[in-house]
């Protein structure tokens, strides 16, 4: 690790290493008694993607035709799913320890916490968001959904959106091309979760500062 004071306060877990996750949901809000009918995940281990995760899970009412379009998931694709108690039990399993990414986070957060209190289940690890941190590496980037991003920073995709395990797995991609900007524009490698997490908070102006400071203490 870098020997620069800032970096030093910050803990080690690494930002190439921890999960990506998405949902699929009945409508926008768990508060208004929404569920969750598809989880995709990927986990990432310095860098690579490792492993994977993916269910439908049936929320015990129908979903609407606007979801059934939006999604492709269909009433009978979640007649025959599990329980979304018994799919949430074992992404727990899968996730482990790990700090947790979603883009747009607020809302894959706000479902999360819900179906984990159903269970009874902690979340042990942070959430972060890779929209906030879209916005301080990419500036000029335009927009922010996660398809425009894709484009922007050049990755290829098939165009499969609004499939849980897909967005995941295109946010992971996402995700690792900004922790390579960083690396390549400031010369910041082993970057930790933390680092991550303070960029997300730090007002876009103060970013390319920030991150110079580090580099030059490195």
């Amino acid at each position: 690790m870098p020997s620069n004071p800032l970096m030093k306060t910050m803990n080690n877990s690494r930002a190439d290493s921890l999960i990506i996750f998405d949902f699929e949901t009945t409508g926008l809000s768990p508060n208004q008694g929404d569920r969750t009918i598809e989880i995709g995940a990927v986990k990432l281990e310095q860098g690579e993607i490792s492993d994977s995760f993916q269910a439908l899970m049936n929320p015990g009412m129908r979903i609407n035709s606007f979801i059934e379009g939006y999604t492709g998931i269909t009433n009978d694709m979640l007649a025959s799913a599990a329980p979304c108690s018994d799919v949430m039990i074992e992404f727990y399993r899968f996730m482990g320890n790990s700090n947790l990414i979603a883009h747009n986070a607020s809302f894959d957060k706000r479902f999360l916490e819900s179906e984990f209190a159903r269970c009874a289940l902690p979340l042990n690890g942070d959430v972060g968001c890779s929209l906030l941190l879209a916005k301080r590496v990419f500036q000029d980037a335009g927009s922010y959904k996660l398809s425009h991003l894709i484009e922007y920073a050049n990755i290829a995709g098939s165009g499969d959106y609004h499939r849980a395990l897909y967005d995941a797995e295109m946010t992971a991609k996402l995700w690792l091309a900004m922790l390579e900007h960083i690396q390549e524009a400031y010369g910041i490698f082993d970057i930790p979760y933390a680092l991550i997490k303070k960029l997300t908070k730090t007002p876009k102006k103060s970013v390319a500062a920030l991150l110079q400071k580090i580099s030059e203490e490195a």
